[in-house]
């Protein structure tokens, strides 16, 4: 099956998602968590890297960001990647076993908007949504505990949203996601397919030529397409 064009261009919003290799627990106590969080603080200082939103599950994590410069992106995943995976296999002693992750991070445009929002509410309920946490705040691995417990050294990691989040964001990140809004995030992650409007979806499909995407959102080939 061939891959999706990969995106990589700045002054859009992504959803960043990678996994462990067969779904297996990467992070099992604080320090690994807190290992990973500063890889990211790390390659985020060094190729100034906007984080909107973060989480760290244990068998994979979210990433909200919103690079300023083509290519970033890439240059800014790739460290993160491959420092925390020597890493891990450093301090577990398990290196030259294989990879830790899954393969390439997954990253889905987001329309620059409410989309945006949505995308950000959805990444710090995920320890809700998954029965790790009662709370978005109480999950210690994430931007919501960032935003209400953080110092300021610890909410560094975090840059301003182009879309203001709600002045009421305590009370807005606990209601749940409206259903249809969470329907269409899960159809964005498992079809790889931009978030956003109807029409700005159009739009990124035909800019960047996303035709597996195209394909998977069910709509009938072009004439040229094979």
């Amino acid at each position: 099956m061939a891959r999706n064009a990969r995106v990589d261009v700045g002054g859009v919003p992504y959803h960043v998602i990678n996994r462990a290799v067969g779904r297996l627990r990467i992070f099992t106590k604080p320090a690994d968590y807190a290992v990973f969080i500063d890889v990211v603080q790390k390659a985020k200082e060094e190729h100034a890297m906007r984080i909107l939103a973060f989480v760290v599950m244990p068998n994979h994590w979210h990433l909200v960001l919103f690079p300023s410069h083509d290519g970033d992106m890439g240059k800014f995943m790739h460290q993160i990647t491959n420092s925390h995976t020597r890493k891990v296999h450093a301090y577990t002693k398990t290196t030259g076993t294989g990879p830790l992750y899954q393969g390439r991070y997954k990253s889905f445009v987001i329309e620059n908007d409410t989309h945006l929002l949505s995308v950000i509410k959805y990444v710090e309920r995920n320890p809700v949504r998954a029965k790790l946490a009662k709370r978005c705040e109480e999950w210690r691995w994430g931007s919501a505990w960032i935003r209400t417990h953080g110092n300021a050294a610890q909410k560094s990691i975090l840059a301003v949203s182009p879309v203001p989040l709600p002045r009421n964001y305590s009370a807005w990140i606990h209601e749940a996601e409206n259903a249809e809004v969470l329907d269409g995030i899960r159809r964005s992650v498992v079809r790889g397919a931009p978030f956003g409007s109807t029409s700005w979806k159009e739009e990124m499909i035909s800019k960047y030529d996303l035709i597996s995407t195209v394909r998977a959102e069910g709509r009938p080939k072009k004439k040229n397409e094979n």
